[in-house]
């Protein structure tokens, strides 16, 4: 149950719900949202390992968080996408319970409780589509900047001198 203690902890610190003696969001909660990320996640990123995701078994498969083949890319990734899951669906409960009360000179304003989740979402949120796009962009160094018949691809193809002439 390597990569449930790993990434559950790296969920927790993204969303922010690092207090053990009164989590907010329950052990079983996050391993399910972790397993929800990876499957939307996959269908959006070609991650260089295969994953197997199986939500309702609750596996990844291979465990991304083995030593010998550990990958930092998907554990990053899918832990922020995790986050912004949670803390859109906290938002969302947060949001029904936004009241306002006026009663003569008294009243009672729970609706700027969520702007503190509003912001963590929104960061969350940019962090992962940022994450995404570095991935996306690095994930397999030069392959969507050189093709044989590029600029500079000769030089990678070994058929340039170091005085600038063709061999």
């Amino acid at each position: 149950m390597a990569w449930q203690d790993q990434m559950s902890t790296i969920v927790r610190y993204v969303v922010n719900d690092v207090d053990s003696t009164n989590y907010t969001f329950s052990d079983e909660r996050v391993e399910t949202s972790i397993l929800v990320a990876a499957q939307l996640v996959s269908n959006e990123i070609d991650f260089v390992q295969t994953y197997t995701i199986d939500v309702e078994g609750g596996t990844i498969s291979p465990d991304p968080t083995e030593t010998a083949t550990k990958d930092n890319d998907f554990i990053n990734i899918i832990s922020l996408r995790t986050g912004s899951i949670m803390l859109g669906s906290e938002l969302k409960t947060q949001g029904f319970s936004a009241v306002r009360v006026s009663d003569g000179p008294s009243s009672i304003d729970m609706s700027r409780t969520m702007d503190g989740i509003k912001i963590l979402y929104s960061d969350v949120s940019s962090k992962y589509e940022e994450a995404k796009l570095q991935y996306k962009a690095n994930g397999v160094v030069g392959e969507a900047i050189l093709s044989p018949y590029s600029p500079g691809a000769h030089v990678v193809n070994g058929n340039y001198n170091h005085r600038g002439y063709y061999l």
